[in-house]
């Protein structure tokens, strides 16, 4: 899911964009990299075209095509768009055959990752929020305990090719098609996990909110997917509130009240 913080620079230009990712940050320019020759090879027109990397440099570089489009965080999205949505989303998951996508590593953030991230954060942030979002974080502790999360290993699902981060900035707009950016944190997941990575994103609700069951309903998912996708949308919504409670007061990120939007978001998904 989308950190809290810058992991590289971006150079844009007219026809290219280079990502200078962290002094030593290897490890994200070689995701990048992976994912946009990955798809440029099993889904040529998704994402931006790979052109060349520089991984062994004291700032990994990646240099790639530059797509036009709009951003769809912060838009109302209409019925066609949500479909595009969709229909890109369907094409990242099932382009890179299953032998070539087993050959891929897990991607960063994953479910045991973000259980562990939730356990090391409930007893430094749990006395410092108000009553409202601590009334959540409780409610949101007690059910993961009790949640097959908790104790499972790797889901009896199939694997797809996940970006990483459902941040609707990423996905853009053309006026026909949805295509793809940023692939930093992406590799092998499972589509019921990504998915809820769109829909729990602070980007798919804090602004005008992604219409999430009409999203939903252009994915023929499984009885098992269905049920992983609620539990899924459980827990990012869980950390979710973690993040934002975490929010500067004096630099927000987001507008003020958000966390407490947050906290309301998540009793309705435990409900």
């Amino acid at each position: 899911m989308s950190g809290q913080r810058s992991t590289h620079e971006i150079e844009l230009r007219p026809d290219s964009v280079t990502k200078r990712f962290r002094s030593g940050d290897r490890q994200r320019g070689e995701r990048e990299w992976r994912a946009l020759t990955l798809l440029a090879t099993y889904a040529p027109g998704l994402a931006p075209d790979p052109w060349e990397s520089d991984l062994s440099a004291a700032n990994p570089t990646v240099v790639m095509s530059r797509l036009v489009g709009m951003p769809l965080r912060g838009r109302s999205l209409e019925g066609g768009q949500i479909k595009a949505l969709a229909a890109a989303v369907t094409r990242m998951h099932e382009a890179v055959p299953p032998e070539v996508l087993a050959e891929v590593p897990l991607r960063p953030g994953r479910q045991d990752e973000l259980i562990a991230h939730l356990h090391s954060w409930f007893p430094k942030a749990r006395p410092r929020v108000n009553h409202e979002v601590g009334r959540a974080m409780d409610r949101g502790m007690d059910w993961l305990a009790q949640s097959p999360l908790e104790s499972a290993g790797r889901p009896e699902v199939p694997n797809v090719f996940g970006p990483g981060d459902g941040n609707l900035a990423n996905y853009l707009w053309d006026g026909d098609q949805v295509q793809v950016v940023d692939f930093e944190d992406s590799g092998l997941s499972d589509r019921a996990f990504e998915l809820a990575e769109i829909t729990e994103h602070v980007g798919s609700w804090v602004e005008h909110p992604l219409a999430v069951e009409a999203f939903l309903a252009h994915f023929d998912l499984t009885r098992t997917e269905s049920v992983r996708l609620v539990d899924c949308r459980r827990l990012l919504a869980l950390v979710w509130l973690f993040l934002l409670a975490s929010d500067d007061a004096d630099n927000p990120r987001n507008p003020p009240g958000t966390a407490e939007r947050q906290a309301s978001r998540l009793l309705d998904l435990l409900a």
